[in-house]
């Protein structure tokens, strides 16, 4: 096959472009380095290609379809449509066969960076398929888009979960929305999730969730400041210079999100000693200063959540107190969790003003902050299916969780 050349748009990035064309990453980037040896892409570049077709196999002598589609992960029906050409062909001996993605009917996959457009598309999906999928919004962010939120279920016991309050967790994001389609996808069904019952979570739980609590900052992460972006001249300042924003965790104004809420604010501001934007650490001139922090702080004024998480990244533990104020069952409940996720549950000292801290401290109910994975910020893509099990196994011990209140 001959190489191509493609034209990069707006929001394109590597990860982006190779998982479109069937082409690794690393294959793109030795075609083109000098356009991967810059921080960011930039629209209007042109770059070689060389588009693959996925997966190819050669049948062996004496191979049956459901063998192979077994090999593969694949239901006979997954590969039979993959290969339409001879979908009716008894005998595939000696040819060569297109292997289709794993999970093919899945809404939610992870090709390169998973970001606004990705998780925009994929609600869309989803209330489309599942029309008992609530969508909507709380808000908006400082560059206008909105805060989404999904709710499943039509139970009395509210849970509340937020992802990507730090703009380089946004695996964080996919893990969750993967979760949601699976209960989704399960309770049309009738099947069980695991050992778990959807039915009875839907019975009986109400799942609110807001996946990307910073997606001006997801965006940053991902596609930098190229492009003509509005605030180009400030995150540069802010950033001291620096033209890569992978490390960055706040949100487009330099606020750290998670610093944002009035449990002990000043102390935490303090203790930061962060007195102007950047990456991280910054608290804001007070107290819900930022969008984002305030919509997710009145939408929970709105709704009586009895138990809330919030999913950042990395470390494999799970935060459960805040300064005593944390009700019995917490610490039990941590442990559960922890035992099914294969995390550990840790008593946390020396930090306030989070989001979990706040909602302890005003409702005195469970409250939970997550760190998923091990690793550095952003996460590599190669953890996302086993922290989707991880994460999923604990959201669903907290579904079916029954409080002894």
């Amino acid at each position: 096959m001959e190489l191509q050349w493609i034209i990069v748009q707006p929001g394109d990035t590597v990860a982006r472009i190779a998982s479109a064309y069937h082409m690794t990453s690393e294959l793109l980037a030795a075609l083109n380095p000098e356009a991967t040896s810059q921080p960011y892409l930039l629209a209007g570049q042109m770059l070689r290609i060389l588009p693959g077709t996925g997966r190819r196999y050669a049948v062996q002598p004496g191979e049956h379809v459901g063998t192979i589609a077994a090999r593969f992960g694949l239901s006979e029906d997954e590969l039979r449509k993959g290969n339409p050409e001879i979908t009716n062909v008894s005998d595939w001996c000696g040819r060569c066969i297109h292997i289709p993605e794993s999970g093919g009917k899945a809404i939610v996959r992870l090709k390169g960076e998973y970001g606004f457009r990705e998780l925009h598309r994929d609600i869309a999906l989803l209330s489309s398929h599942f029309p008992f999928v609530e969508t909507g919004s709380i808000g908006t962010s400082v560059m206008g888009k909105p805060l989404h939120y999904l709710r499943i279920g039509q139970g009395s016991r509210h849970i509340h979960v937020n992802a990507s309050v730090h703009a380089n967790e946004w695996l964080t994001t996919a893990v969750v929305m993967r979760f949601i389609e699976q209960y989704a996808r399960a309770y049309s069904t009738h099947e069980r999730w695991y050992r778990f019952d959807p039915q009875r979570w839907m019975k009986e739980t109400t799942l609110w969730v807001v996946p990307m609590v910073n997606p001006d900052g997801v965006e940053l992460v991902q596609e930098g400041i190229v492009n003509q972006h509005p605030h180009a001249e400030q995150l540069l300042a802010w950033n001291t210079g620096r033209t890569h924003f992978t490390h960055w965790k706040a949100n487009i104004r330099g606020v750290d999100l998670n610093d944002q809420f009035p449990a002990h604010w000043e102390e935490e501001a303090a203790r930061r000693g962060m007195t102007s934007p950047g990456p991280r650490d910054y608290a804001g001139t007070a107290p819900l200063s930022e969008p984002e922090a305030l919509a997710l702080a009145e939408w929970t004024q709105q709704h009586e959540f009895d138990v809330v998480v919030s999913l950042h990244s990395q470390g494999q533990e799970i935060y459960w107190n805040y300064r005593d104020l944390e009700p019995r069952e917490s610490a039990p409940l941590s442990r559960r969790l922890a035992k099914v996720s294969g995390y550990k549950a840790v008593k946390l000292g020396g930090s306030d003003a989070g989001y979990k801290d706040w909602f302890i401290q005003e409702y005195r109910k469970p409250g939970f902050t997550v760190e998923v994975g091990l690793g550095i910020n952003p996460l590599p893509i190669d953890q996302f299916d086993d922290i989707c099990v991880e994460v999923g196994m604990l959201l669903a011990e907290l579904l079916s969780y029954e409080s002894s209140d």
